[in-house]
């Protein structure tokens, strides 16, 4: 059979489209790369490039001794920078500001997480505005929301701050209120939050604990937490899946 060199793009093209008008339905099982080939009037070879390409797009997922399935599709989460309102002040219920923009309760909430006392690198030293050298609290996460890994963070705090304090235990992990609640329990009272943004694709490990395809770009975000003009937290970088998130900001004028 003689095929030309590019028609694996053209399968790949047609799933897709299936896949996003819904033609291809969420958990739907997909034919065998055998009758797919048939289908297609392809190699088997070509149908496993094709798939190759929508695996990396995080269109579909191949499970051991299943088969390859279209993924689900989680709801669309909504960024905006007022999401930090919850945390500034009294709570009815525990929530944070991923809780609230995800739209779950704090059962639904869970955390992985890692602690590590570090010295401040050159950027980490210029984010907060202090030598190199200088020690700092780094506490990594992985934010789930219904059992679903949905953001990463790499939130850093100076240990002249939070050393041989509560918010240094990862055992009080999630903390209501998140970082604000955090700080002002400790007489640190946040007055302004910066963030950078930029998108870029995942690395093979965000990729991986996301649990996206390496095609998936990612929101790439940087936040500066002050008090008093003082940085008091670092995040560098929250990393947010381009698939199931857009940023929504609003100016009053």
């Amino acid at each position: 059979m003689t095929e030309r060199p590019h028609a694996y793009l053209r399968v790949a093209d047609d799933l897709r489209e299936q896949i996003k008008t819904g033609a291809l339905t969420p958990g739907l099982k997909l034919p065998p790369q055998r009758l797919l080939a048939e289908e297609y009037g392809v190699s088997d070879i070509l149908i496993r490039r094709a798939l190759e390409i929508l695996r990396n797009e995080g269109l579909i997922e191949s499970r051991q001794g299943s088969g390859t399935f279209v993924r689900e599709r989680p709801p669309v989460r909504r960024i905006s920078m007022d999401r930090y309102l919850v945390d500034s002040g009294p709570q009815e219920t525990p929530q944070t500001s991923f809780t609230h923009d995800a739209g779950i309760t704090w059962s639904q909430y869970r955390l992985d997480k890692a602690f590590a006392w570090i010295e401040a690198d050159e950027r980490l030293a210029e984010l907060f505005g202090v030598d190199v050298g200088a020690r700092v609290l780094e506490r990594r996460f992985v934010f789930y929301a219904v059992g679903e890994p949905s953001q990463m963070s790499r939130s850093c705090l100076l240990a002249s701050d939070v050393e041989g304090t509560p918010v240094a235990d990862p055992r009080h992990e999630p903390w209501p209120g998140g970082n604000t609640g955090q700080l002002r329990s400790l007489g640190i009272k946040v007055d302004k939050i910066r963030e950078t943004t930029a998108v870029r694709m995942p690395t093979p490990d965000e990729a991986e604990r996301l649990g996206i395809g390496t095609g998936v770009p990612v929101f790439s975000i940087t936040r500066r937490t002050y008090a008093q003009g003082r940085v008091v937290e670092v995040a560098d970088p929250i990393v947010i899946p381009g698939d199931r998130a857009v940023r929504e900001d609003s100016i009053v004028l």
